[in-house]
């Protein structure tokens, strides 16, 4: 099955390949650093993550670009609370953004674009758009005037024959019920950060921001745009205006949207108290594997409910995939292939393969991988799995892992000690010789915890870390 994704801007599962059949081309719209990531977010991100390591999966190179906007009217207004400058208020949560994401084991993009180290590449656009006839100035202000963009709404498939030419909104966000022509250039304002230019003194508005730097990095057509659906309207709608009525070419060819977290069943939010970033989960004692496997369970396009049942069962989940791969490179097998063993992995690896060719069907694929680790369970217990079959399950763990990320448990403060790890293999090994086998399990599950995997062997215990 060749790789297919659902194309918002078509409402079509199309098939996908880059422009230049080796290079894609994609922008991601990142965090507005004004605080800290919550699950929702992350969500987005880690739908993005699956993404990029199956483009490159399947063998095309990655230019992925994402921005962080570190200026809007939330920012000016919560930095100058706080007393400080929009650059010394973003950077804390830029850094936080990033600790966060690699925690739960987010690639970074190649290109990572501040807002505010681009507002050039803002003005040029904006007057490539005053040269195309597509702006006016109001009260100090450009705006761009939605009625000279026919194909606006083509996006979010809204008509918008209703919209009044010159009704317009000077906010970064606007009623979604309504579209008016936005703010590209805000006049500055008494107290606000600003930058000189040939538009005048003051600021981008925040649909720009992203127009500007995804063709600066990215050229005139992406392969992907991806986001979360929130941003479907008004945002990615006024990114493709922009664009288009300034190069002429069209912006993106796939855009591909994330579907909404829910919080047991409800909208998250602070006012409900159900509210969480991952540094509140972390808190509660959870993995951030847990979390990254609880948000990539549900195929991007559904509607995730999160529930703390959902992320024990993640972690359940886990574990068993775990003990699996312990039992893989521990356990004695007779010498020798089953070629039905084999064929299953074989199998297995198609399965997974084509699910995630099918718009990224994550729950499909790990639903493939985990039937064939309850047949292979079967199969050891049944002295049907010869050690010649370890190859195959250790290839299909391998591919798993190289998308999912959750087999290596994170090590809390300094990992383990070589000296450590030899006495608790000794205390294991007593344990054994003594049948209390509870505690020599519960070494093995304590040295795994911290990355080190036991492997018994006729000359005694080995152990390596993953």
């Amino acid at each position: 099955m060749s790789l297919r994704f659902h194309n918002t801007l078509t409402l079509r599962m199309e098939e996908f390949a880059p422009q230049d059949g080796k290079t894609v081309r994609m922008y991601t719209c990142g965090p507005t650093v004004w605080n800290y990531v919550h699950i929702g977010n992350l969500r987005t991100f880690a739908s993005q993550d699956i993404l990029r390591r199956w483009l490159r999966y399947r063998g095309w190179e990655l230019r992925h670009a994402m921005n962080l906007t570190d200026v809007d009217d939330r920012i000016i207004q919560q930095a100058a609370e706080a007393g400080q400058t929009i650059y010394d208020y973003t950077a804390g949560y830029a850094a936080a953004f990033f600790e966060d994401t690699a925690k739960v084991r987010l690639e970074k993009p190649e290109i990572v674009c501040k807002a505010t180290d681009h507002i050039g590449d803002m003005v040029d656009v904006i007057q490539q758009l005053e040269k195309n006839g597509c702006t006016y100035v109001s009260e100090g202000s450009v705006y761009f005037r939605i009625t000279g963009f026919p194909e606006y709404g083509k996006l979010s498939h809204t008509r918008f024959e209703g919209n009044k030419a010159g009704a317009r909104v000077d906010t970064d966000k606007y009623d979604k019920e309504n579209a008016r022509d936005f703010v590209l250039w805000k006049a500055r304002k008494e107290g606000e950060h600003f930058w000189d230019s040939q538009l005048g003194a003051g600021r981008p508005g925040w649909h720009i921001e992203c127009s500007a730097m995804a063709m600066k990095y990215l050229g005139e057509t992406l392969d992907i745009h991806a986001g979360g659906v929130d941003l479907v309207f008004p945002h990615h709608e006024n990114e493709i205006a922009q664009a288009e009525a300034a190069s002429g070419k069209p912006f993106a060819r796939f855009w591909l949207h994330t579907e909404h977290l829910m919080v047991e069943g409800q909208t998250m939010s602070k006012s409900l108290g159900n509210f969480y970033t991952l540094r509140d989960l972390l808190e509660k004692g959870h993995s951030p594997e847990s979390l990254r496997y609880l948000l990539l369970s549900v195929p991007y396009r559904k509607q995730l409910n999160f529930t703390f049942d959902g992320l024990r069962s993640a972690a359940t989940a886990i574990d068993r995939l775990r003990n699996f791969e312990l039992r893989l490179h521990t356990a004695r097998f007779d010498e020798g292939v089953d070629a039905l063993m084999e064929e299953r992995a074989a199998k297995a690896i198609s399965q997974f393969e084509a699910a995630l060719d099918d718009d990224l069907n994550t729950a499909e694929a790990l639903g493939a991988v985990f039937e064939y680790v309850r047949e292979v369970n079967t199969a050891m217990d049944a002295g049907g799995f010869r050690d010649g079959n370890r190859v195959g399950a250790g290839n299909l763990l391998a591919k798993f892992d190289a998308i999912f990320d959750v087999l290596r448990p994170t090590v809390a403060g300094n990992a383990i000690s070589d000296d450590e790890i030899e006495k608790l293999s000794a205390e294991r090994t007593q344990a054994k010789k003594a049948k209390n086998f509870a505690r020599s399990d519960e070494i093995r599950n304590l040295l795994l915890a911290q990355g080190v995997v036991l492997e018994d062997t006729k000359e005694g215990v080995r152990w390596k870390r993953k």
